[in-house]
Order: C-alpha cells, then sequence, then structure tokens
C-alpha cells in the first residue's frame, strides 16, 4: 500500500539529515531534470522478485549475502574490477549454498554506493576546516577547498557509472561467466595460494564431480538455467533524497512508485527517524527496503518504524540490518527480536558485523579486527536462535582486492605496519578477498550446523 498523500517530492517537508549543501542551486537543478529525463536503473518486476526471495530468507528458506564497497569510487571503475567483485560473491554464495543446502540470495553494494554518512559536517586539517567528504556523488576526498565543494554534476556521473556497472553485472551473471561450471575460474590468482583458496578448490573440485554424476545419470544440466545464470541484485543507502526523488517511476504495470537507483534501498543508523525525510521517502516506494538498527535502538522505535514502513505487514519488504559490535549484541539485540517478534511484523533480520567494530589505530587508521567480525555474526545467529528468530543473512563490506586493511584472519594481518602495506580505503576498512572467503566458511559451518 503506497501512503494515499505520499509522492515522490512529499519527502521534503520533513526534517532531512545528512544532505549536502549544494552551492549552487540553477546547477542542482540542471543536474536533477537531466536525472528525471533518463531511463529507470533497475525495473519494477526485478524488484519484486527480490522482495519474494527476501520472504523465504525471512522463513529460513533462503540466505542473504549482501556485500560490497564501502563506497565506491569514481576512478576505481573498469571491467575487471567489477567481474573481480563479482567473483568473490559468487564464491562466497557457492560456498555457503554447499554448506547450508540453502539458496543464498546476492545482494551487492553496488552500482550506486556512492554516498556517505559523515559524523560532522565539516572537518578539521592541522587547524584548516572543509565540508567532510560526502562520497564521490557529492565531492572528492582530496582536502582542497575545490575538491570539497559539492558538485551536482556528479550525481549524473553516479547515474552514469552506475548504468555501465549495470550493464556489466548483466552480461556477467546472465552471459556464462556466472555458469556454476566455471567455479575454478571465479578463484583469483593471490586467493587460489591460500589455504582458504585451496579449501575452496577442494570443494570446487567435489562440486564438479557430483554434476559429471548427474550428467552421467541422464540429468539434462544444460536445460537447468540455475546452473548456468545468477541473479545479483543492487543496493545501496538511500542517502541523498534529491537524487532518489529523480530516480522514482510509476510502475506501468501495478501503478505504484518504485525507487528505479538500485533493487533494493536502506536508510541508516543517522537517519532512521520515524518521522524524518529519509523514513518518509522509503514508506511511500514499493521497492524491498532495510534498516539499520544500532545498539541504542529501542522496540517501541523499531515497531513504530514497522508500521511506518511496511504497514501491510508485506513479507519480504522490510529487512532489520543489525549493526551492534561485537561487544553490544548479545544484550542489545535480543529484545528488539523478542519485541519485533511479539508485535507480530513480518521483518527479516540480517547481520552487519562491520560497523560498530571500527577503530582507530594509533597510527590513525581505521581498520576492524577479522576476529571482531566474526565474533559478532556468531553471537547474532546465537541470539535468533535463543529467541526462536531467523538469523537471515549477512551484510558486509568488502573487495576483490588483496588490500590489508582489516586486521587478522587467513592473511594474518597483524598491525599497524601490516595495514600500511596495501592500505586503499575511499572510507572504512574492507575485508580482501581471502578473509571474505575465510568468513564464507566459518559462516557456512554456523548455518550447516543450525
Amino acid at each position: 500500500m503506497t501512503y494515499p498523500e505520499w509522492s515522490p517530492s512529499s519527502w521534503r517537508s520533513h526534517p532531512a539529515a545528512q544532505q549536502p549543501e549544494w552551492p549552487d542551486e540553477r546547477e542542482l537543478k540542471e543536474a536533477l531534470n537531466a536525472l528525471r529525463a533518463l531511463p529507470p536503473l533497475v525495473f519494477a518486476g526485478e524488484a519484486r522478485s527480490l522482495k519474494t526471495a527476501l520472504a523465504r530468507a525471512g522463513r529460513g528458506d533462503a540466505f542473504v549475502l549482501q556485500a560490497g564497497d564501502c563506497a565506491e569510487a569514481f576512478g576505481n571503475f573498469s571491467a575487471d574490477s567489477i567481474r573481480d567483485k563479482l567473483k568473490i560473491i559468487l564464491q562466497m554464495a557457492v560456498v555457503l549454498t554447499y554448506a547450508s543446502g540453502l539458496p543464498v540470495i546476492k545482494v551487492g553494494r553496488i552500482a550506486g554506493q556512492f554516498a556517505k554518512p559523515r559524523s560532522t559536517p565539516n572537518e578539521a586539517v592541522d587547524g584548516r576546516e572543509l565540508p567532510s567528504f560526502r562520497g564521490h556523488a557529492v565531492n572528492d576526498a582530496a582536502f582542497d577547498e575545490i575538491s570539497r565543494r559539492a558538485d551536482p554534476g556528479r550525481l549524473v556521473r553516479a547515474y552514469h557509472q552506475s548504468a555501465a556497472t549495470l550493464n556489466l553485472i548483466r552480461a556477467f551473471t546472465k552471459g556464462g561467466f556466472a555458469d556454476l561450471r566455471q567455479i575454478h575460474v571465479w578463484n583469483q590468482e593471490f586467493v587460489a595460494a591460500s589455504s582458504q583458496g585451496r579449501r575452496y578448490e577442494a570443494m570446487a573440485a567435489q562440486i564438479d564431480g557430483a554434476m559429471r554424476f548427474m550428467a552421467a545419470c541422464g540429468v539434462n544440466l544444460e536445460a537447468d538455467s540455475t546452473l548456468h545464470e545468477v541473479d545479483l541484485f543492487v543496493s545501496h543507502e538511500a542517502l541523498l533524497l534529491e537524487y532518489e526523488e529523480a530516480l522514482t517511476r510509476r510502475d506501468s504495470l501495478s501503478d505504484e512508485w518504485y525507487c528505479c537507483s538500485a533493487h533494493m534501498l536502506w536508510v541508516g543508523e543517522r537517519t532512521r527517524q520515524p518521522d524524518g525525510a529519509h523514513v518518509e521517502f522509503l514508506a511511500g516506494v514499493r521497492n524491498p527496503i532495510a534498516c539499520k538498527v544500532g545498539p541504542i535502538a529501542t522496540v517501541d522505535e523499531l515497531t513504530t518504524l514497522c508500521e511506518r514502513l511496511n504497514p501491510d505487514n508485506e513479507p519480504g519488504r522490510l529487512t532489520f540490518i543489525s549493526r551492534m559490535g561485537v561487544g553490544a549484541i548479545e544484550e542489545a539485540l535480543p529484545p528488539l527480536l523478542a519485541g519485533v517478534k511479539a508485535s507480530g511484523h513480518d521483518v527479516v533480520w540480517i547481520c552487519d558485523p562491520m560497523h560498530a567494530n571500527t577503530f582507530v589505530t594509533g597510527s590513525g587508521l581505521k581498520t576492524r579486527r577479522f576476529g571482531d567480525i566474526l565474533g559478532e555474526i556468531k553471537a547474532f545467529f546465537a541470539v535468533n536462535h535463543q529467541e526462536g528468530t531467523v538469523p537471515g543473512g549477512v551484510h558486509l563490506e568488502l573487495t576483490d582486492e588483496d588490500v590489508t586493511e582489516c586486521l587478522g584472519g587467513g592473511d594474518d594481518i597483524l598491525d599497524d605496519e601490516h595495514l600500511r602495506e596495501r592500505y586503499r580505503a575511499l572510507c572504512d576498512p574492507r575485508l580482501n578477498a581471502t578473509q571474505s572467503l575465510d568468513l564464507a566458511f566459518d559462516v557456512g559451518e554456523m548455518l550447516q550446523t543450525g
């Protein structure tokens, strides 16, 4: 149900946090008009398919892998980089499926994750203060006045890079690259040399053997498209509301509004106020939507969000993404799980073990410990089982690259010196490909043991 009084611009009558201060209204109007005239990036039918899949995850009949960069960059964009991001997501998904016997719903933080919320509107370096970096859809990370100026033209550039990314994703996922017979090709060279890579190759060999056995028994593997193609849905935080409004379209089949910038959109911990502009906007679009939930959240807040964002209690419509921190989750999450369950609201619960486990090293680098990430996921599974709810998925920040941004894991990144070797984070630290595969095996074991 779309609210009768709702329109794509109705958020403008509500308080809107985390919006840039655009210095030139004329430039902004031109950029938004250009976006309104462009084709949708995704389609309503695709968003409905994801909603149906998420409903299965809410029942425990599927598992969500939502993963990708903390923030996409304009400069780091090529067919090779998109293919390699897809490789690690496909690897992780097949590990999870092999361990659990569950279909894995693949949702990328990709093709639109160009904006980031900031703790403060400005930042100071060596006594000089400039606007904070808000992601490449707004400004640049370089610390000078020109780079930090909010430029509306970047919104149009973000659209075009998202369109090109989606074009390549569809080509890779439907054009043979995602064929299960390519399972060995997904293992990148530097990953294959690790213990996790070798473990993956052993599993891949077993899958090869199973497929040969089925073929020998007369099963027509060529006829089953699920072995040769995958669906990769895209998602991002719906932070820049003028951008999202400009890409909202009325579906010709259902006559409902869909935000066509991504299949799934989420509202962050800083912007999930029930009377705020972000919740108002997401309440009216029919995409599957999500809400980040931190340790300060209350049951009343979450049930109010359920009523506001999913008044028809539609399965798969609303996902809560828990981001508590390894030290807080065992105390903070159980009452929220129990309270939402008692209220009768149908939601999907997934775990973001990244954002509340970030800290700054002595040398000033933001990082996360692999052990904390894994520990929060283990606690997420445990408290869901304790409360009789379903651990529906994980939400990860990762990269296909051989970076050194998170401590620990199979790469044994031990200290500041190791972090500095290949630290390339634009905003927050990411798991590298080897650490990501390591985590997939660990989560697979959790799914296997129930």
